[in-house]
C-alpha cells in the first residue's frame, strides 16, 4: 500500500478517543442496519482531528463485507483518486464503490439503486442547491443521498466551508434531516500537526480577524515568518529534499503580470496548481514543488511542512493590530455565486475567506513557513516573530 496514504488514512495505533467514536459508530450502524428507516451519523470537528482515519475505519470493515451495499463519495478530485489508490490495496474493497456524489446520485436514481451504507467524506463539499453545470440537477446532495441508504455516515466541518453553492451550517444541516434520526459524534482534539492548543488557537485568531501577536514557542512545531517568499521558498525546498511533503501555498488574489497568472511577489513566481487528469493527487507528485497549491488540491491532506504565501486579500489594521479580509481582492469569483434561496451578507463571505486561509495553514504537520504579500502585514508578522524570539 502506498505509505504516504496509509500514514494519513489508516493507522494502527487509533487514541482513546477515535476508538470511542468508532465504538459508537458501530453501535450506531448496526442498530440502524436492522431498520426500514433513512438515518444520519455526523462526524463532526476541525481540521486536523482524525475525522478521515475515523471513517477509514469505518469504510474497511463495511465496505469489505460482502452482507452490505456500500459506498464511499467524497466531491474532491484529489481526495476521490487518493482513495481510489487506497482501495485497490485493501482485500475485499472495490474502487468502483468510490464516485463523487453526482456521479453516484445519478447513476442510482437512473438504476433503482439502494444502499445500506453511504459513506461521505468532507461532507461540508456536498452541493446545497442545484448545479446544473456540474450534471447535478437536485436541490440537495445530501436529501438525495439519504434517499438512497438506510444509513448515511457524513463527515462535516462548518469551519472548511467557502463556497456559496456548497454553502452548510450547522443549522441548514439539522434542516435537511429533517425529522429524521442522527447522531452526532464529536472529534476536538488536534492530531495532524505537533503544535500546542495554544500555537492551534494563534492560527484560529489571525485568520478571525483578531489582535496579532507572537506564535507561542511551547511545541516542536516549526514556525517561522519571512520578509521574502523567494526566502520561505528555498526553505520548504529544502525541507522537501530532507523529509518530503513540503509544499507552497497561497490564497486567491494575485494580479495577472503580463498575461501571467502566477503568484507573484518579490523575486518569487510559480504558476498555481493547475488540474491535472493524471491518478497521482497533487500534493504527492514530486513536480508540485514547482507549484503554487491551493484549497482545491490539499484540503483533507496532510504535509510534513507548509510554506503559506497569505494573498492580497488580507490586509493589516494599525488601530485594532489585526489582519483584515479585504473580499474585492479574493479573485476567485466561485465564492461569491448568487442563490436564489440564500442571500450572504459581507461578513459571511469573509468567513468563507478566512476558512480557506485557516484550513491551507493546518496543512503542515511539524512546520508552517509565513509570509503576506501585503507590505504591512508582513512587517508586523515579521516584527511579532523576531520579538517573540
Amino acid at each position: 500500500m502506498n505509505k504516504i496514504l496509509k500514514d494519513q488514512f489508516i493507522i494502527d495505533e487509533l487514541s482513546g478517543s477515535q476508538k470511542k467514536v468508532i465504538a459508537g459508530m458501530n453501535a450506531y450502524i448496526n442498530k440502524n442496519m436492522k431498520r426500514d428507516q433513512h438515518v444520519v451519523a455526523i462526524i463532526q470537528g476541525a481540521a486536523g482531528t482524525g475525522k478521515s482515519v475515523v471513517l477509514m475505519n469505518l469504510v474497511r470493515k463495511y465496505m469489505t463485507d460482502k452482507r452490505y451495499q456500500t459506498a464511499l463519495v467524497v466531491n474532491h478530485p484529489e481526495l476521490f483518486k487518493a482513495y481510489q489508490d487506497l482501495a485497490r490495496d485493501i482485500p475485499g474493497m472495490n474502487e468502483k464503490n468510490i464516485l463523487r456524489p453526482t456521479a453516484l446520485i445519478n447513476r442510482a436514481q437512473k438504476n433503482n439503486w439502494k444502499y445500506d451504507v453511504i459513506f461521505v467524506d468532507e461532507a461540508h463539499l456536498l452541493y446545497s442547491k442545484s448545479e446544473p453545470y456540474a450534471h447535478y440537477r437536485g436541490q440537495n446532495q445530501l436529501t438525495d443521498l439519504m434517499s438512497l441508504a438506510k444509513i448515511v455516515v457524513v463527515v462535516y466541518d462548518f469551519a472548511q466551508v467557502f463556497q456559496s453553492k456548497m454553502y452548510w451550517s450547522k443549522k441548514l444541516l439539522l434542516e435537511t434531516i429533517g425529522n429524521h434520526p442522527y447522531e452526532r459524534f464529536d472529534m476536538n482534539f488536534q492530531y495532524r500537526m505537533v503544535a500546542s492548543n495554544e500555537q492551534v488557537k494563534w492560527m484560529d485568531n489571525l485568520t478571525a480577524e483578531k489582535a496579532l501577536a507572537s506564535f507561542p514557542r511551547n511545541s516542536n512545531f516549526d514556525f517561522k515568518v519571512f520578509s521574502t517568499a523567494a526566502a520561505l521558498y528555498e526553505q520548504i525546498k529544502e525541507k522537501n529534499h530532507k523529509v518530503g511533503l513540503s509544499r507552497i501555498v497561497a490564497t486567491s488574489g494575485f494580479p495577472r503580470i503580463n498575461g501571467r497568472h502566477n503568484v507573484e511577489m518579490d523575486t518569487f513566481s510559480l504558476p498555481w496548481d493547475e488540474w491535472d487528469p493524471q491518478r497521482t493527487h497533487w500534493a504527492k507528485r514530486e513536480s508540485s514543488i514547482s507549484q503554487v497549491g491551493t484549497i482545491y488540491t490539499l484540503q483533507g491532506f496532510d504535509l510534513n511542512y507548509v510554506g503559506m504565501i497569505i494573498g492580497p486579500s488580507f490586509g493589516y489594521d494599525k488601530s485594532t493590530d489585526s489582519m483584515t479580509i479585504i473580499p474585492e481582492k479574493y479573485s476567485h469569483k466561485e465564492i461569491f455565486k448568487k442563490r436564489q434561496d440564500i442571500k450572504f451578507s459581507t461578513a459571511e463571505y469573509k468567513d468563507f475567506i478566512a476558512n480557506v486561509l485557516n484550513v491551507l495553514i493546518k496543512r503542515g504537520k511539524y512546520g508552517m513557513y509565513l509570509t503576506a504579500y501585503d507590505d504591512q502585514l508582513r512587517e508586523r508578522l515579521v516584527e511579532l516573530y523576531h520579538n517573540g524570539q
